[in-house]
């Protein structure tokens, strides 16, 4: 690279990527936003162009104008590392560096390369046993073998699990993630004691709440599967300690990752990559799962999602495992003409989809909500039980009727109980 490669110009770009059909309708209730992202163009007095990733609504770091200001003019390799610049910025500055030396991003993490296909997952918001059902049968068609699947005491879990087994073939592994709704370890131990009969689950997710310590080593002592957690909740030398976890969910910055999969390393503990995006975000946890001998639970990127992943070839997927590529940079060119056609005007926001949502049990006893994190406070706060059998949620549109508009408006000021 020549001493004197200089950045001239940083863009950002904002885009609006379409989901896929069925995503589009499921992420419609609580990530709708995920459709925004922000691509962060650099160039340089040599001609190099490097492209990064940002979803603005998601991030660990967003780009800020102070971050730009600070990087331009500079030589790209002199940021290499430096979380504070954002995802995107900072993928593009070592997309950057690579092109210039002529090497893949993984080289210049220093570290020796142990793999070249990386395991990958497939990913969905929660849903119905039959949407989770067909996400799967899509997802052995493109070469994954493994799904994780939001696991939500609004949803039979049971019957989610069973769905999906009907449709893959044996080798095919389910990770279910609560995000610590089951609370307790009073109330997880018999949901998981049943899920470890079923063959096809392979790992549990922040079943309770993390910081719960000593329940999360009652569950280890008494579930056959691991138990990840979100690296850091509880404090690593707490983790290490007492043993609360199997392994862990990493992701954020460069440095953040290696810092954190060198200390799971340490420890013999495997971990989750999760980045998340289109085809540039998945190429960026390609090049770090290649170096990082723990990535060892499949990556989870949520390219599945999308219906364009913006680059001009696909990631080549095969067995579970995605490769990793060897061309300079981040190794596939983007696809400028999705840039271009996805391009978005500001304020850089989709509006919040109106939706009542409507949970059921099998004995007829239905809560309205105006949102799904009105669910999420329910759920959090014990007030719908964990994992019953036979549960469901729909989603029904504004329909423009008054009876809608109604039950809306009772909604947002707390869930509308009824029976019928």
């Amino acid at each position: 690279m020549t001493a004197k490669l200089r950045i001239i110009e940083v863009e950002r770009i904002t885009l609006n990527v379409p989901f896929t059909e069925r995503c589009e309708r499921l992420n419609a209730r609580e990530v709708w936003n995920w459709r925004v992202s922000e691509i962060t163009r650099v160039v340089t007095d040599a001609g190099i162009v490097g492209y990064g990733e940002t979803l603005p609504h998601y991030t660990w770091g967003r780009v800020s104008d102070e971050a730009i200001a600070r990087v331009k003019g500079g030589n790209p390799a002199d940021f290499l590392g430096d979380d504070a610049l954002g995802a995107g910025l900072q993928m593009a500055l070592y997309d950057v560096v690579g092109q210039a030396l002529g090497v893949p991003v993984y080289r210049l993490f220093n570290l020796p390369k142990v793999r070249d296909w990386c395991p990958i997952s497939w990913w969905n918001i929660d849903a119905s046993p039959e949407d989770n059902a067909a996400e799967a049968q899509e997802a052995v068609a493109r070469g994954y073998t493994s799904y994780k699947i939001k696991a939500r005491p609004w949803w039979d879990v049971f019957a989610q699990v069973e769905a999906i087994a009907q449709v893959t073939p044996p080798h095919f592994r389910l990770d279910l993630d609560w995000n610590q709704m089951l609370i307790n370890a009073g109330n997880a131990a018999p949901v998981l004691a049943e899920l470890d009969r079923e063959p096809r689950v392979a790992i549990y997710e922040s079943p309770i709440m993390q910081r719960d310590v000593e329940g999360l080593r009652q569950l280890r002592s008494k579930t056959s599967r691991p138990i990840a957690l979100h690296f850091g909740d509880p404090p690593f030398p707490v983790v290490a300690r007492d043993q609360v976890c199997d392994g862990f969910v990493v992701g954020g910055g460069v440095s953040r990752v290696l810092r954190e999969a060198a200390q799971a390393a340490a420890f013999d503990k495997p971990f989750w990559l999760q980045l998340v995006g289109t085809g540039l975000t998945t190429l960026m946890a390609l090049h770090l799962g290649a170096v990082l001998p723990f990535a060892q639970w499949p990556a989870v990127n949520c390219l599945n999602n999308y219906a364009d992943d913006l680059l001009a070839q696909p990631i080549e997927i095969v067995g579970g495992c995605a490769r990793v590529p060897e061309a300079p940079g981040l190794g596939i060119p983007v696809d400028e003409s999705a840039l271009m056609k996805y391009r978005m005007d500001p304020p850089y926001v989709l509006p919040k989809p109106r939706l009542l949502l409507e949970v059921i049990w099998p004995d007829n006893h239905r809560r309205f909500y105006a949102d799904i994190w009105q669910v999420w406070t329910d759920a959090q706060h014990g007030n719908i039980p964990a994992q019953a059998r036979g549960v469901r949620m729909a989603t029904h549109p504004d329909d423009g009727s008054r009876a809608w508009a109604d039950l809306f408006t009772r909604a947002q000021a707390g869930p509308v109980v009824t029976r019928i």
